[in-house]
């Protein structure tokens, strides 16, 4: 069986993120002063989870805006009293690195979450992470960051919830026993000859649904679009049939009966309809947590699909294929 470096960084996850709630330190941001999150991919989608939290926690008081990183750095405007969050795998992205320059300049306060390989760039406080992933497809470097992100939101509110923070310190567990459930291999062959893939979810987890479509993308290459179970019931059906198939992160709170409706629509429509849940019957199952850290665990039988699906395919998530013809030329011209 082929394996990838891709499936050692699932497996060190729980680690990971155990080490980062341990050891990793936080500052104390000021939920007063302007205060803001900013990413690339995965590194956003994990900002847009804290910008959740943050207002989940504090009731609704604290509104934190997640932005890409690109457009930020080339057209924000930052005051002395900002403060700037940028979260990076490498720490090595030209955007990202551009937007914190930018913000020191003008007198923000910044904070970089990276991995271990980078030196503390001047003038920024740095928390890290875990080592750098030696797969292009990014897992452990998500959650970890998500882990420092997690104590950061609940240290500026001036750790509101005892409640989060306790069921915080079980999320390793809980990504242990997911990754000690059943391995999706049948569902990859099911999977392998479809397209395009539509993954919903509801709350906060429709941001795990744009992350695991970014993951299908880059490791199986197979094009998936994430988004709200809501906006999958609006125009979305016009462009799917029965080549199509779907994952639905089963909601972690009320829904108005949306899920249903949506698998019932979805099957009439042809498509395979694959679940995602803690839920007994569940297609792809993971570990009951707390809502508000559903991110940590609903993503990792996503994660484990892409892993399977690679062997089945073909495609490689260690590569993205920077090291096949015509990607490998065309890569080399951009600069990311």
């Amino acid at each position: 069986m082929t394996t990838f470096a891709y499936d050692d960084q699932m497996r060190s996850q729980p680690a990971a993120v155990e080490a980062v709630l341990d050891a990793t330190p936080v500052p104390r941001l000021d939920p007063g002063r302007r205060l803001v999150l900013s990413g690339i991919g995965t590194s956003l989608h994990a900002c847009r989870v804290a910008s959740y939290w943050a207002a989940e926690l504090s009731g609704g008081r604290l509104q934190v805006p997640a932005l890409e990183a690109h457009e930020l750095a080339l057209h924000g405007r930052w005051e002395p009293g900002d403060q700037l969050v940028v979260v990076s795998h490498r720490g090595t992205k030209r955007f990202p690195n551009e937007l914190l320059a930018r913000a020191r300049e003008a007198g923000a306060t910044t904070v970089l979450i990276t991995g271990l390989g980078p030196e503390d760039p001047p003038g920024t406080q740095v928390l890290r992470t875990c080592a750098d992933e030696r797969a292009g497809t990014h897992t452990v470097s998500y959650l970890s960051a998500l882990a420092v992100l997690a104590r950061l939101v609940s240290r500026a509110l001036g750790d509101p919830s005892p409640g989060f923070l306790d069921a915080l310190a079980r999320v390793p567990e809980a990504l242990r026993e997911t990754l000690a459930m059943k391995i999706p291999a049948e569902l990859a062959g099911k999977l392998s000859g479809r397209g395009p893939v539509l993954i919903t979810g509801f709350g906060i987890d429709a941001v795990t649904a744009e992350e695991a479509a970014l993951k299908l993308k880059e490791g199986a290459y197979l094009w998936a679009e994430g988004m709200s179970e809501e906006l999958a019931l609006h125009g979305t059906p016009a462009v799917l049939d029965a080549r199509s198939a779907a994952i639905i992160l089963q909601p972690g709170r009320e829904d108005g009966g949306r899920a249903p409706q949506l698998q019932a629509l979805l099957e009439e429509l042809g498509l395979l309809v694959l679940t995602c849940g803690p839920e007994p019957g569940a297609d792809l199952g993971f570990a009951t947590v707390d809502y508000l850290l559903r991110p940590f665990v609903a993503i990792v039988p996503l994660q484990r699909l892409v892993g399977e699906l690679a062997r089945v395919r073909g495609s490689n998530p260690d590569t993205i294929r920077a090291e096949e013809s015509p990607w490998r030329e065309a890569l080399v011209r951009v600069r990311l």
